[in-house]
């Protein structure tokens, strides 16, 4: 049995600074949104502003995600604390979720029984908030599919973006036209949005923390593959799951050819596993090539 040494894959201490930098701007535009909605009486700003609530609390977790699964494996985490960055893209969409339902809730009472709002007030706070979040997402940087814990953080911002511009919008329509109904009706249409980009990351980091195989790969494609690709005669037991976001591992069994070289049939197989699904860490069990075929296909935890 063989095992590629797992990649640290560590996440570098400027994106650290950079979350850092998030966080302490989000939480600035957060009080600011939050004093204006109070004294505005706008529900838009409120609502931007509880979501900036959660989102301080969610860029400062995932500042700590980035922060320590930068540490090395021990004798208790034998794959280190990659994983915690999954584990804050799950709670950052489960947080996401009680806000929808929050801002939902106060939309509709707001339809019904309208409240006076202070447009100007409105207006020069959601514009601020809306400048501040578009620096706070250009300080994140660009998006990058395989680490959760970033796509996470820059869910929440382009969500509190999002909020700030339907409050901007919200505030003219109330100014120019008296549309008290633009309020409430913009934060429903911003908490839909939220939710369905919540909904994906949730989705998207439970199936890894339920360790199921990794998008646009499957086992019993790989495993005809490596048997093709590597010149071996039969895989079988194939296991193939996540870490964290990107970093995908593999367990398999494989019986090299009659008169192969086991050596040679290993190299091939982790090549194949690299060049072809990404997997850089893989624990491959080589089999007797001359093994009957009821032992080589039996239960794996006999091997």
């Amino acid at each position: 049995m063989s095992a590629l040494p797992v990649p640290s894959h560590p996440h570098e201490p400027a994106g650290e600074r950079r979350l850092l930098l998030a966080f302490v701007l989000t939480m600035i535009a957060m009080l600011a949104e939050a004093a204006g909605g109070w004294l505005s009486g706008s529900l838009a700003l409120l609502a931007d502003a509880g979501h900036m609530l959660v989102d301080t609390f969610a860029l400062l977790l995932a500042w700590a995600g980035a922060h320590f699964a930068r540490r090395p494996a021990d004798a208790r985490r034998s794959f280190g604390y990659a994983r915690l960055e999954v584990l804050v893209g799950y709670t950052n969409a489960l947080a996401q979720f009680a806000l929808v339902v929050w801002i939902a809730a106060e939309a509709i009472a707001r339809l019904q029984s309208p409240t006076p709002i202070l447009s100007g007030i409105m207006l020069a706070i959601a514009a601020a908030g809306l400048l501040i979040n578009a620096l706070v997402l250009g300080v994140l940087g660009g998006h990058d599919h395989d680490d959760l814990n970033a796509t996470g953080a820059r869910l929440h911002v382009i969500g509190d973006l999002l909020g700030s511009l339907g409050a901007v919008i919200a505030a003219l329509a109330i100014g120019r036209f008296g549309w008290l109904w633009a309020d409430p009706a913009t934060s429903i249409l911003v908490s839909l949005l939220i939710l369905g980009s919540a909904w994906k990351l949730l989705r998207r980091s439970a199936h890894i923390l339920l360790e199921g195989t990794p998008e646009g790969v499957e086992s019993a494609t790989l495993a005809e593959t490596v048997r093709r690709e590597a010149g071996v005669a039969d895989v079988h037991h194939v296991h193939v799951w996540q870490l964290a976001g990107g970093k995908r591992i593999a367990t398999l069994h494989a019986r090299p050819a009659a008169g192969g070289d086991s050596n040679a049939a290993l190299a091939s197989i982790q090549r194949v596993l690299r060049e072809h699904f990404h997997i850089e860490h893989a624990t491959v069990q080589l089999e007797d090539p001359g093994c009957a075929a009821e032992d080589c296909h039996g239960d794996p935890h006999r091997h």
